[in-house]
């Protein structure tokens, strides 16, 4: 596919992940933190021509990869405001409660669902990637990578990204499947402490069809 400009705000190792996919799909990438330091720190240990950018300018890229954590991810959104618009925002968090046992959002809603609330109304969010563990990713896959959201084309743009990435996109329907998807981010917690007893895995479609 041809080359997508990719904004990350975040600058921990769910970032480093996706950004190093990005730059070996042949991506440019942007890197954006409250931390400039911490930034720039990133993009210049990512190499290939990333960049950090300023938080809360507008970001340079055509999909916005929210890396930050669950309770940070709409004050984030609303301190960049207008500088969303138009944007693909992909949102990776996870609602955890404090204990890892439950979410932090009550059943009819979720963090995406929140963001899309608190984002220009140009903008369309996607949520994806929050289902896998850090360093599972960044061995390039293929690892499934399920998504929500509202907007075809916004989820076709990202199914291509992923696709890019050397992992397989599910679509599991508009953004109210998002909540679910945060749950399944929760269940991949459970199955690491006791079904699985590692992190060393990822759910996924096992296609009989």
């Amino acid at each position: 596919m041809s080359s997508i400009s990719i904004s990350i705000i975040g600058s921990g190792n769910m970032a480093s992940a996706i950004g190093t996919l990005a730059l070996k799909g042949g991506h440019t990438v942007e890197v954006i933190g409250r931390d400039a330091a911490k930034s720039a720190a990133l993009a210049k240990t990512l190499g290939g021509g990333a960049t950090a950018g300023t938080f809360g300018a507008a970001p340079a890229g055509d999909i916005v990869v929210l890396a930050v954590l669950a309770d940070g991810a709409v004050p984030a959104v609303r301190e960049f405001g207008d500088a969303l618009a138009g944007k693909i925002i992909v949102d990776i968090t996870n609602p955890f409660n404090a204990t890892g046992t439950g979410l932090a959002v009550p059943h009819d809603t979720s963090i995406a669902q929140r963001v899309a609330e608190a984002a220009p109304a140009s903008a369309h969010v996607v949520k994806a990637f929050n289902t896998l563990f850090r360093h599972v990713l960044a061995q390039g896959g293929p690892v499934d990578v399920f998504m929500a959201g509202d907007d075809p084309q916004a989820k076709a743009r990202v199914s291509a990204f992923i696709e890019s990435l050397g992992q397989r996109p599910r679509d599991t329907g508009d953004l109210s499947m998002a909540h679910w998807v945060e749950g399944a981010g929760l269940l991949t917690m459970g199955l690491a402490r006791y079904g699985v007893g590692n992190f060393d895995f990822s759910l996924g479609i096992n296609n009989l069809g």
